[in-house]
């Protein structure tokens, strides 16, 4: 009989993820669910009280549209089979009907810096999603965690991850950065701006500001930006017009093709810019380039999606948990009974 494999989807970029790494394992039925959640993270989505996250608003939009234009087949909730092995993008929440599951752990993308928020998850036991993806990895409900590059490793050993769980695949989407070279997009040579929902979120930004500095460096030359998915698109197209009359502005298309194409990229705390840094772009940002650059994906020619599917065959070999892990937070305090899914 074929193991099932569970891929818990989140945002776009999480889901294509999942996707590439399900296509190295065609000997498994390979199932997917957009993110969900129980108890009272569970009940709030279901109100649409967490539509800036990936449990509702256009990052579920967007999943379910791409798991149908895909044809992939969906179990909402992990609910209608017993799975053998859960791969995912996120350990924030850890749903109760995956802990007893072999469990792979695969870095996103970037991981935010540590602030307050940080420290109280790690040290008070507070809800990890409250630190977002500062705090990945903290959860040790997995057997391994696939990370992007050795100095992610050693980030993650740092912040008090098993190193033993630790293993360095590369991150499907952001290992081949050479390969957007080729693309069909029909500009060049202009600054490209790049966006984040980190209003949506309520993260501080000054996107004013932002707009400001993107046109300082333009000096004249063409700007397009590339908004994040997840943002309000009314409201940053307005604030952009204003400023910048002639920007060109996209909602949709894929932004590593654009950075490929462009001839400077001014961004905000973003993975993408890990794009931008292994094609070698001047890049404009707020950040520490340098430590960014010694985190950066490991370059491996899209070969992690595979690397994680070996560890997945691997891990399907090996006894199953005896007990469900245990993953106490103070949220524990705010349970409810579990719901069937987010459907």
């Amino acid at each position: 009989m074929k193991a099932n494999v569970l891929f818990i989807c989140g945002s776009l970029n999480q889901t294509t993820m999942m996707h590439k790494i399900s296509r190295c394992l065609p000997m498994y039925d390979c199932f997917f669910t957009p993110f969900y959640a129980e108890g009272l993270i569970g009940q709030c989505s279901r109100m649409g009280l967490l539509d800036f996250t990936i449990l509702g608003g256009k990052h579920a939009q967007n999943t379910r549209q791409y798991l149908v234009q895909e044809r992939l087949p969906v179990d909402f909730g992990g609910r209608s089979r017993n799975y053998d092995l859960v791969v995912t993008c996120t350990d924030l929440i850890v749903q109760s009907n995956i802990r007893s599951r072999r469990m792979v752990l695969v870095q996103e993308g970037m991981i935010l810096p540590e602030g307050l928020l940080y420290y109280l998850v790690r040290y008070l036991g507070l809800p990890r999603f409250l630190a977002n993806t500062a705090a990945t990895g903290l959860s040790n409900a997995y057997d391994i965690f696939c990370v992007a590059s050795p100095g992610y490793r050693e980030l993650f050993i740092k912040k008090g991850v098993n190193p033993d769980k630790i293993v360095v695949t590369g991150i499907p989407n952001f290992d081949n950065a050479a390969s957007y070279l080729n693309n069909n997009f029909p500009h060049r040579n202009f600054v490209l701006a790049t966006t984040t929902s980190a209003r949506e979120t309520y993260r501080r930004t000054d996107r004013t500001a932002f707009i400001h500095k993107v046109k300082r460096i333009a000096a004249g030359r063409d700007v397009i930006f590339k908004l994040h998915p997840n943002e309000d698109f009314e409201r940053a197209r307005a604030e952009i017009e204003k400023i910048i009359p002639g920007a060109i502005i996209y909602t949709t298309g894929n932004v590593h093709e654009m950075i490929a194409n462009c001839d400077e990229m001014v961004t905000e705390l973003s993975s993408v810019v890990y794009t931008g840094l292994a094609l070698g772009k001047k890049i404009s940002a707020d950040f520490d380039l340098e430590s960014l650059r010694k985190l950066l994906p490991i370059q491996n020619g899209g070969a992690s999606a595979q690397n994680i599917a070996s560890i997945c065959e691997e891990l399907l070999e090996q006894p199953k948990p005896q007990a469900q892990r245990s993953v106490w937070s103070f949220s524990r305090l705010f349970k409810l009974p579990a719901q069937a899914s987010t459907e």
